[in-house]
């Protein structure tokens, strides 16, 4: 019955001793990391022309295969 115990009983000195990384230290949201913001949108920028040109390139494979064009 102890052991059983044990094994549910969480380890309270790992809990002590740790410290979490979320809440190290917070944003500052006066000052904001230029760099993390400009690859968020170049990131957006450039799947959104991936999306054009493929969604052409389908297209006009569509009309190809159709006998549309």
């Amino acid at each position: 019955k102890t052991g059983y115990r044990a094994v549910l009983r969480p380890d309270l000195s790992l809990a002590i001793g740790s410290r979490s990384a979320f809440t190290a230290a917070k944003p500052d949201h006066t000052n904001p990391n230029w760099l993390r913001v400009g690859l968020a949108f170049g990131t957006s920028a450039f799947l959104w022309g991936l999306l054009f040109k493929q969604h052409s390139t389908d297209v006009h494979e569509y009309k190809v295969r159709n006998g549309l064009e």
